[in-house]
């Protein structure tokens, strides 16, 4: 048996390829949407891909399981647990099983046995794995998205993302009783989850990739709490906010992604045609980091540079409707096509060189804007002079534990859509935890026609660090050691 396992960064999410070399077939299993890697890898090890599976639908990335029925033929194996309203929509024209609790298939001499573990999704399914050519018994278990190293999924995204209410009760209800199945097995089993350290499926994921069930009932929180009430409170208490794309991959993922046959094509285009597009107010994404930006900028392009939270940032603040336009460095354009199409932002129409923004000023005869970021000491100035407003974009929980006094809390996941409770008749700074969220937030308020915004140098972590007045709950204090700051305020990384 051969097992290989394949991590991307943006997403912190993990699939993996298991082969049995005996016969050369192989089975993926939560299979991202470029699904060129997998059969790469297989190629590379002799082996043919002939199964493909996933543990839930997903809602953090677009799946490319139909992608691999589609070009290889590949079967799929998907869960037929949860109700009605929880089935593959697709499956149709290819060929495939529909699982149930405790049925079993094989690839090769690799024996999958398919245990319902519903509570992050009514429909989830986790995997045993056995090698029978070596062993009677199972090696590990495929986790998906129900339990995490350190951590298990969120029961609240269909309420929170999806908008079905009423579900995230129900849902952490189901997951401690999944724990509860869980138990039972051996202790010696490998644990294979389908995220890691930052994704949104989770609040505490940790990041070693993989772990043994033994080692969870020790040391994994939800193991620990033993009362169905306890655990209900602890697992909804602190979930992140949901990245509002989630509510779209699950319907994708549901009803069936788009088959691409490859990483989309985008045309090179030049500075006279950004101009237009400029002029048209299209969603123009400028690639390059932070400091770059900040030097000199295109206004109305949103700066998400091409770093970990790429995708993640392009699903919270780019509109699915309406076409995309890329300034990125020519070496890196299948990187940045690759982390839209992951997330389902497949309208690329067209991408310009960074070095059109040499030639960008000649063509409109207008200078490059720059971004001239606000010390933590100024804006304090200014609040007490009451000369601007602080925009928050963190999440409503770190903006609970501590927050500038004044300040305004609009989280970047929902800024888009609440745009009109930001004024435009003020002086602007917006902050986030070290800078992050608030530099993308900054360009997003910049591009759809706001003048006077700026971004805070260091976030609220530099407000911190410089002791300044905070308020929680509504009740202004001092901090007087950043080691008083909630372990939540720390900058929700997504990956």
């Amino acid at each position: 048996m051969l097992l290989r396992y394949i991590y991307d960064d943006k997403l912190a999410h993990a699939s993996y390829l298991v082969g049995c070399q005996a016969t050369g077939e192989a089975i993926v299993i939560d299979p991202g949407r470029d699904i060129d890697q997998y059969l790469e890898l297989a190629a590379r090890e002799n082996l043919v891909i002939t199964a493909v599976t996933e543990t839930h639908i997903h809602a953090d990335f677009v799946s490319g399981a139909r992608e691999l029925a589609e070009r290889v033929g590949a079967r799929l194996y998907v869960s037929d647990e949860g109700g009605s309203e929880w089935k593959y929509e697709y499956l149709e024209p290819y060929d495939h099983v529909l699982l149930k609790d405790g049925d079993t298939w094989r690839v090769g001499n690799i024996e999958f046995k398919a245990l319902h573990t519903p509570g992050h999704t009514p429909e989830h399914m986790s995997f045993l794995l056995t090698d029978t050519a070596a062993a009677s018994e199972p090696m590990g278990i495929f986790t998906g998205d129900f339990l995490f190293v350190g951590d298990v999924g969120r029961p609240d995204l269909l309420e929170e993302a999806a908008g079905i209410k009423g579900t995230k009760e129900i849902g952490a209800r189901q997951l401690f009783q999944s724990l509860q199945k869980i138990r039972e097995l051996p202790d010696y089993l490998q644990v294979w989850p389908a995220h890691g350290a930052g994704s949104a499926c989770g609040k505490s994921l940790g990041a070693v990739p993989t772990s043994t069930l033994g080692y969870e009932k020790r040391f994994n929180w939800a193991f620990d709490i033993d009362s169905e009430e306890a655990f209900v409170k602890a697992v909804l208490a602190g979930q992140p906010d949901p990245p509002k794309y989630f509510a779209v991959m699950k319907r994708v993922n549901k009803e069936g992604p788009k088959v691409l046959g490859g990483l989309p094509q985008v045309p090179r285009l030049d500075a006279r045609v950004l101009a237009k597009l400029v002029q048209e107010r299209a969603w123009i994404v400028d690639t390059r980091s932070q400091a770059e930006y900040a030097l000199g900028h295109i206004l109305g392009t949103v700066g998400i540079p091409l770093n970990r939270s790429f995708n993640t940032y392009a699903g919270w603040v780019l509109p699915y409707d309406q076409p995309i336009y890329l300034i990125v460095d020519e070496d890196r354009l299948e990187e940045a096509v690759t982390a839209l199409i992951r997330v389902g932002l497949d309208n690329i129409r067209g991408y310009f060189p960074t070095d059109t923004l040499k030639t960008y000023p000649m063509v409109v005869r207008q200078p490059l804007h720059k971004i001239d970021l606000k010390t933590v000491h100024e804006v304090k100035h200014a609040i007490e002079a009451r000369e601007l407003l602080v925009l928050d974009v963190r999440a409503d929980h770190e903006y609970r534990a501590g927050h500038i006094p004044g300040s305004v809390n609009v989280p970047l996941t929902r800024l888009l859509e609440d745009m009109d409770r930001v004024p435009r008749d003020r002086q602007i700074v917006v902050n986030c935890q070290s800078g992050g969220r608030s530099f993308v937030a900054t360009t997003l308020l910049q591009s759809r026609g706001y003048e006077n915004v700026t971004n805070l140098e260091g976030g609220f972590m530099a407000w911190m660090l410089a002791r300044l007045p905070i308020s929680r709950d509504g009740a202004d204090t001092t901090l007087h050691t950043i080691g008083n700051a909630s372990a939540s305020q720390k900058e929700n990384q997504p990956a």
